[in-house]
C-alpha cells in the first residue's frame, strides 16, 4: 500500500521535472557550447529513467504479491527467512574477497 502511495506521488513529480529540464534547457541555451550543462542534463535525464524503471519494477512486484499467495510465501522465505514447521534452512554465503 505504502508502494502504491509513493508511486502515484512521484509520477506527476517526474514529469514535471522534464518540464523544468526543459525550460532550462531552452533557458541556458545548452547547444552553445556549455559542456558542464549538457552534462548535467543528460545526468538528470538518466536518473529520471532510471526512476521509471525502479517504479515500473516495483509496481509489478507489489501486484504480483497482492494477487498470488505463491508469490507472498516466496518473498517472505527470500526476504525473512520465514519457514514451515518441520523444515531447516541452511544459509550458504559467499567468502569476500578481500
Amino acid at each position: 500500500m505504502k508502494k502504491t502511495l509513493f508511486i502515484l506521488l512521484c509520477l506527476p513529480l517526474l514529469f514535471s521535472c522534464e518540464n523544468l529540464i526543459n525550460q532550462n534547457k531552452m533557458e541556458n541555451n545548452v547547444d552553445d557550447g556549455n559542456q558542464t550543462e549538457k552534462t548535467n542534463y543528460d545526468d538528470i535525464k538518466v536518473q529520471k529513467q532510471s526512476y521509471i524503471d525502479q517504479i515500473k519494477s516495483d509496481s509489478t512486484e507489489l501486484h504480483k504479491l497482492q494477487n498470488n499467495t505463491t508469490q507472498q510465501e516466496k518473498f517472505a522465505r527470500e526476504k525473512f527467512l520465514m519457514k514451515k514447521e518441520n523444515e531447516d534452512i541452511f544459509i550458504i554465503r559467499e567468502k569476500e574477497n578481500k
